[in-house]
């Protein structure tokens, strides 16, 4: 073993479990995905239930694009320091849920929104701090992979030092 890596962070993967731990116990995310010929990134609420991605989000450019179904990359992290981090990537497809259709369409909303209410209790009531995000999305998990830093015990960097009066 080279002294660099003994002396630098230490990067591994996240196992199924600890993915869905930091899945769970976070609300804010980043969704990506295709629109025309450009890449889009986009902060979302969210909630994770029953291995899913569940949000919300108003009408506009993306809502448009979603409709279709098309694949997404989410995107999730916890930070405490430079080398002290957490990441987990979902690859999946969106789809936007109704209220109405057939029979298994209205579920998946209604329970989209229960899911939703867990993090935001007043979403969906006249108390909604969010009232036009009217839109519930649904991200299908097809593969997810996380990775965590830390630091070696021992190792400190010169950046983790910086100071205001250094800037």
């Amino acid at each position: 073993m080279s002294s660099i890596s003994a002396r630098g962070p230490r990067i591994r993967e996240l196992s199924a479990r600890q993915i869905e731990i930091v899945l769970r116990r976070n609300n804010v995310g980043r969704i990506g995905f295709r629109r025309d010929e450009r890449l889009e990134l986009c902060p979302v609420h969210y909630v994770y239930a029953d291995g899913c991605i569940y949000g919300r989000t108003s009408l506009g450019a993306k809502y448009d694009t979603w409709l279709s179904r098309p694949p997404v990359v989410f995107e999730v992290d916890e930070i405490t320091g430079i080398f002290d981090w957490r990441s987990v990537v979902v690859h999946g497809t969106i789809s936007i849920l109704r209220a109405r259709g057939a029979k298994a369409e209205p579920f998946a909303y209604w329970n989209a929104v229960a899911a939703i209410r867990s993090f935001m209790p007043d979403a969906f009531t006249e108390r909604d701090a969010l009232p036009r995000r009217l839109a519930v999305f649904r991200i299908q998990p097809d593969e997810l992979s996380g990775r965590e830093a830390t630091r070696v015990k021992g190792w400190d960097s010169p950046m983790l030092s910086v100071t205001e009066e250094s800037l």
